[in-house]
């Protein structure tokens, strides 16, 4: 019996079907301002580890010089104890250059007080050095994943709560038809307690909208709720340059605030 063999048959490459590579994923990319060489050189090699591409700065005056990197950039971490110019002291000079990327602290600073400041200047995260790299990581996608814009409908009425008038479109708040001057972050929790008027709003709630959900900040397990306060007297303050006896957010001890007078304690 004859048996027949398989013949190999050899196509040419231009047969062969592409196959795609799989699509690399998007690089996170990271201004850090750190003063320790050392430090700062062996934070940004692991952060690179973890998917992000860094660009470092020993100082303030460093990223100033550079400030077109950024345009591309997604995020800015500073140091607080920078030389000559502080990373606290930075920020405002960040934003007055047009720069809105969300800022955050990693410091080994971490007292409450501190970290209270780095939020009333507009800081989205205060992360302390001893909590390690793989929190930074966590936080720091977390931080960008909460400031990218979302998608919204074309038209958003306005909301009007008596004296007040909110225009998300703008994200400005309006007390007798005069603009508050709220930042974003004051103008969100403006609109949380005002599109729940009557009720209260947690101070866990709050701070959510203040940050990003699951945020963790403060000393202690209701840490948050002083930088909840502290952002109220904020609030409070700027409605009452519009009008002395603004009196709309009532506070609900130990719970939360409410705009306008509240239907129940609860």
């Amino acid at each position: 019996m004859t048996v027949e063999r398989e013949q190999s048959v050899v196509l040419p490459l231009s047969a062969v079907p592409a196959v795609p590579y799989p699509a690399k994923a998007e690089l996170i990319r990271v201004l850090l301002v750190e003063d320790d060489q050392s430090f700062r050189e062996v934070l940004a090699d692991e952060l690179s580890e973890h998917g992000f591409s860094v660009q470092s700065f020993a100082d303030g005056a460093s990223l100033l010089a550079a400030i077109d990197a950024a345009l591309d950039a997604d995020i800015i971490v500073l140091d607080w104890s920078l030389p000559k110019t502080s990373g606290i002291d930075l920020l405002p000079q960040l934003r007055r250059l047009g720069v809105s990327l969300p800022i955050v602290f990693l410091t080994g600073r971490a007292l409450t007080e501190y970290e209270s400041l780095a939020f009333d200047r507009g800081a989205i995260d205060f992360i302390d050095k001893a909590r390690g790299v793989d929190v930074l990581v966590k936080r720091l996608r977390r931080a960008i994943e909460a400031a990218r814009p979302v998608a919204r409908l074309p038209i958003e009425k306005s909301i009007v709560r008596d004296r007040l008038e909110l225009r998300p479109n703008i994200s400005r708040a309006y007390w007798n038809q005069i603009d508050v001057g709220l930042t974003i972050g004051e103008y969100n929790i403006v609109h949380l307690l005002a599109s729940n008027a009557g009720r209260y709003v947690t101070y866990r709630a709050i701070y959510d909208r203040m940050h990003y959900a699951g945020f963790i900040a403060g000393s202690g397990d209701h840490g948050y709720r002083s930088n909840v306060r502290s952002a109220i007297k904020r609030i409070r303050i700027k409605f009452r340059e519009c009008d002395p006896q603004f009196a709309e957010i009532e506070n609900y001890m130990a719970f939360g605030y409410c705009w306008g007078a509240p239907t129940s304690p609860r």
